[in-house]
């Protein structure tokens, strides 16, 4: 009688693949900063390669054999100079961005892109201060929307992150460890309020949510992170832009430059059948506020944010934010983003309103979808 072959032994939540060795060493690359140069020198192999089939079977010399060899040579010199200049930091000195001051709310929320590669050097005290303040004071209980405390620890040190490199400096939110779902929305729209800050000083910012290796973040938080109590949600970055990115991390941020149409993501209606025109009466009042909610920055950009914009009597009465997942972090990080930009394209534009949620009875004609599934609304003052 064959034996029974022994289970394959898991940590709890761990994928399939995550016990292969395959899985491990690209990990291990990862958190080394390695797996960001690696692409370029499968490359430059699949290159060689096919350059020596050409030369093998004598065909096309032009090109299988001299074009894979140029562009074989070009790639792998490429990758010399980005473990250079970004792995070991040897280049010319990079000057300190400016502040963007002189914009006004939406041009500096549009300005704002994820930062991959940051300066070596540290934020200026002044900068420093200017960050750590905006966090202890949008993370007060006042200004957020839940009971549930939230906080974000400050570290100076290199986590072990990805994609961004150069990264030093770092907000770490933590929620309680017993999840609350405004807890976490909470941690998305507070910090992205201190983001836009920053960017309008010039800082270069970088939201980091699967990327951060916790063990790592833990370990650097010491005596301020309790297990028992405490959960990290995401940490952003924070720090000058460098003009040093590895090429493979350039790919990787022109894929995440495309953004879902503003009306498959704004709707009329809370069955989210008739996308939301917003150049219509009276949705156009809100202008630019559409457009910043559309950039906003979302784990893997997944855009998992959908929201119900409902008007009667030619007044916007409510704007009805929802999560178009059942994720229960990523996609209320990025809600609480939406929720930032949403608030501050408001303030800008002389709008004021507050966010509440709502019972199902006073949300209108049932029944609402199971996706995109509803969080809560912001109500102008004077439909209030």
């Amino acid at each position: 009688m064959s034996e029974t072959p022994p289970q394959e032994k898991r940590t709890p939540n761990e994928a399939w693949f995550e016990a292969r060795w395959w899985w491990r060493v690209k990990m291990w690359l990862q958190w080394t900063s390695w797996l960001q140069y690696l692409p370029n020198l499968v490359v430059v192999l699949l290159l060689l390669v096919l350059a020596g089939f050409g030369a093998l079977i004598g065909c096309w010399p032009l090109v299988l054999v001299d074009l894979p060899l140029v562009l074989a040579a070009l790639l792998f010199l490429n990758l010399i100079f980005d473990v250079v200049t970004v792995r070991y930091g040897y280049h010319t000195e990079q000057p300190l961005p400016t502040s963007l001051e002189h914009l006004d709310a939406f041009e500096v929320m549009r300005a704002r892109v994820s930062c991959r590669s940051f300066q070596k050097r540290l934020m200026s005290e002044e900068h420093r201060q200017m960050v750590l303040s905006l966090a202890e004071q949008n993370s007060r209980p006042e200004n957020c929307l839940s009971p549930s405390p939230i906080r974000f620890e400050y570290v100076d040190n290199p986590l072990v992150v990805w994609p961004a490199v150069g990264t030093r400096e770092f907000l770490v939110a933590i929620a309680p460890r017993e999840y609350h779902e405004m807890a976490v929305v909470d941690v998305g729209r507070s910090l992205q309020k201190v983001v836009i800050e920053a960017t309008r000083q010039g800082l270069a910012t970088c939201w980091i949510g699967p990327g951060a290796d916790h063990k790592s973040i833990i370990k650097h938080l010491g005596a301020r992170f309790d297990p028992e109590k405490d959960h990290i949600i995401c940490v952003c970055a924070f720090g000058y832009r460098s003009r040093y990115i590895p090429l493979a991390i350039r790919l990787i941020l022109k894929t995440q430059r495309h953004r879902l149409d503003v009306q498959e993501l704004f709707y009329a209606d809370t069955g989210f059948a008739k996308p939301l025109n917003t150049n219509a009466r009276p949705y156009r009042e809100f202008g630019r506020c559409y457009e910043v909610c559309q950039w906003s920055p979302s784990s893997y950009n997944a855009q998992p944010t959908r929201a119900v914009v409902l008007a009667e009597s030619a007044k916007i009465q409510r704007v009805d934010f929802c999560a178009a997942t059942h994720s229960r972090y990523y996609a209320m990080v990025a809600l609480g983003i939406w929720l930032a930009n949403w608030e501050c394209g408001c303030e800008a534009l002389g709008k004021v309103g507050r966010f509440e949620q709502l019972a199902p009875e006073m949300r209108g004609k049932e029944p609402f979808p199971d996706l995109p599934r509803y969080i809560i609304s912001w109500v102008p003052e004077e439909a209030s």
